[in-house]
């Protein structure tokens, strides 16, 4: 049955992702961005599919549609853009989720909250479950996303509750692939933009941190099964890939796999940087249809490679 689904952030790296597989499936799809981070370049190819809609709003003010359902996913979720202008960052989290929440409570759509690993701060409980609750600075240089997108959690929750809107969460963990913004200052893009480019590779700190890094086609894969879980189940759920990699690890897979010359080079650790991030899945697993991720990391950064190298040389 062809369903009417609304994209907050569509042209985004995960929103045009989402958008092509929803449109694949057979859904119209309407897709919502006001390009602070999100690119038309993303959803070109899709913009003369019959039943796709791009429109330009910021959700930061309300949006009317009659739509099914809402992926609620604007936001800047790199720390260059969210720190360029904090405000609007919160303001897009917050404001975003009460805007899209009275939306979908007046047209009885199902909303899903994309949320972040974030939440969980610079964890003390490692890998990190939906249960923990985070260690997390409330007036630090990340507060703006991290307290953001808390708040918007605790809105969809108390809209449930009060409202009986039909409500899902997802946190997303660290999430590379093709459609990343080159300039986002992540650190696959920024390791395979500097390996390809031939420029040092910096590394924050002396590089033992860790990250769990999930390809983007299997976020997307866990994301629209959370929308389509049980009734009932709201989550919190976590939607990462449980294998851990130092950042020197890291570097040195993106090196091998570019054949770059390029050289490490260490630089100060940014303040409230977490020291490890993996997500604990079981839930996802169980709730989820057993999903879990399919994509092995030198397998996802192959692909993201290329799509970073077609960039550099168009450019």
């Amino acid at each position: 049955m062809m369903k009417r689904i609304l994209i907050t952030g569509g042209a985004g790296f995960v929103g045009s992702h989402l958008c092509e597989r929803l449109l694949n499936e057979g859904n119209e799809v309407v897709c919502l961005d006001n390009y602070f981070t999100g690119s038309k370049k993303n959803i070109e190819h899709l913009m003369d599919h019959h039943y796709f809609e791009l429109v330009r709003h910021d959700v930061t003010q309300p949006y009317m549609i009659e739509v099914d359902e809402i992926y609620n996913l604007a936001c800047p979720a790199s720390p260059v853009h969210y720190q360029y202008n904090p405000i609007k960052t919160i303001k897009t989290s917050v404001m975003g989720a009460i805007n899209m929440l009275g939306l979908a409570k007046r047209v009885k759509a199902k909303i899903l909250q994309a949320s972040t690993s974030e939440v969980y701060g610079d964890p003390s409980v490692h890998p990190q479950p939906e249960s923990y609750w985070g260690n997390v600075n409330p007036i630090g240089l990340r507060s703006c996303y991290d307290e953001g997108k808390r708040c918007a959690e605790t809105l969809f929750m108390d809209y449930n509750i009060q409202n009986n809107v039909d409500v899902k969460i997802i946190r997303i963990f660290n999430t590379y692939g093709p459609n990343m913004n080159p300039n986002d200052g992540r650190v696959v893009s920024n390791f395979i933009v500097q390996a390809l480019k031939g420029e040092d590779i910096t590394i924050f700190g002396d590089g033992t941190q860790t990250r769990s890094f999930q390809y983007v086609k299997d976020l997307v894969e866990g994301t629209i099964r959370m929308m389509n879980s049980r009734d009932g189940f709201m989550g919190p759920v976590n939607i990462g890939n449980p294998g851990e990699f130092t950042m020197i690890e890291l570097a040195e897979k993106v090196l091998k796999l570019t054949n770059s010359k390029s050289k490490l080079i260490h630089l100060p650790l940014p303040k409230d940087d977490p020291m490890q991030r993996k997500p604990d899945i079981t839930l996802a697993q169980k709730e989820l249809n057993g999903w879990e991720p399919k994509v092995h990391l030198e397998e996802g950064l192959v692909k993201t490679i290329a799509y970073f190298d077609k960039l550099l040389k168009e450019a």
